[in-house]
């Protein structure tokens, strides 16, 4: 019976395909080559003997038959992924994969996640951390938190935290420094650079009602918890993202000199999952001990 069926790899590329309308984008949804989707597809139609594609210049669109048996395959997909899921679901250890960036994961997550353990002992956390954005439609992350603008294709996000800037440096630092008691004293510091942060010194100084024209140089990092790793070694001063810096705070190994001039970052924290998978059990549950856990956050800053 079940040797008639199509390989399952065919039937992945077509559902993808017929859903974008793009064997491109479907070739960049599965980590392929387009020759490797196009490949499938021929494939599948010389298995059922039907065209399923029409091929225009620019474009490609489902025939009639192959709207049809897209509606089929997608319903079935569905199905046995949601089979799968529940199967997991079910182990008596379940494991929950989260995907984060460094610097979120070091500064802010890993510290925190024997408290989720605590509370959910069912579950083994595996914490999988790269600031590439990972595949979620692969099964091998249940979610992930991301720095970003909250723009994810082929997935659901959440916002759940937003971020602020503000310079930190260590308290022997201050002490160095004269005391920093006005933002016109950082002149004589060493000025600590996150990349690619547009919340930068430059903008922080403007809001500060500090003429530009002044020196920018200073070591610059690709991730904002090597600023703040060197602002607690007596480096100089970073400018601190808030969620990155609230323990270092609370723990006296930063000061903030001037909390009153804050810059909004131009990206925050998204919780980013499957589509259609908000409802999964090991989604609901870090989506809520993560609430919680941000709602102590901000009871600190108040």
């Amino acid at each position: 019976m079940f040797d008639r069926l199509p390989p399952l790899q065919t039937l992945r590329a077509f559902e993808a395909a017929g859903r974008l309308l793009s064997m491109t984008l479907a070739a960049n949804e599965l980590h392929v080559t387009h020759g490797a989707v196009s490949r499938q597809i021929k494939a599948l139609e010389n298995h059922l003997g039907v065209p399923l594609f029409q091929r225009l210049t620019r474009q490609i669109v489902l025939t009639e038959a192959g709207a049809e048996f897209h509606v089929a395959v997608t319903r079935l997909l569905g199905e046995l992924t949601r089979e799968a899921v529940r199967l997991r679901i079910q182990d008596p250890v379940a494991r929950l994969t989260i995907s984060t960036s460094v610097s979120f994961a070091s500064k802010w997550l890993a510290p925190r996640l024997h408290r989720l353990k605590a509370r959910h002992p069912e579950l083994d956390v595996h914490l999988d951390v790269t600031d590439t954005n990972v595949d979620l439609n692969n099964g091998q992350v249940d979610v992930a938190v991301r720095y970003g603008k909250g723009r994810y294709p082929q997935a659901q996000a959440e916002r759940i935290m937003n971020e602020t800037v503000t310079p930190v440096c260590s308290p022997a630092y201050q002490a160095e420094m004269g005391g920093l008691n006005t933002p016109a004293n950082l002149a004589k510091c060493t000025l600590l650079h996150e990349d690619r942060m547009k919340a930068n010194w430059e903008q922080w100084f403007g809001a500060a009602g500090i003429a530009s024209g002044r020196t920018m140089r200073g070591p610059a990092y690709s991730h904002g918890s090597m600023a703040i790793e060197a602002a607690i070694r007596g480096e100089g001063v970073a400018l601190g993202r808030s969620v990155l810096v609230f323990d270092d705070i609370a723990a006296g190994r930063l000061v903030a000199p001037f909390a009153h001039i804050k810059l909004k970052a131009e990206k925050g924290y998204d919780l980013v999952y499957r589509i259609g998978n908000d409802e999964n059990p090991k989604v609901r549950a870090l989506r809520d001990w993560l609430a919680d856990e941000i709602r102590m956050l901000r009871s600190g800053e108040n």
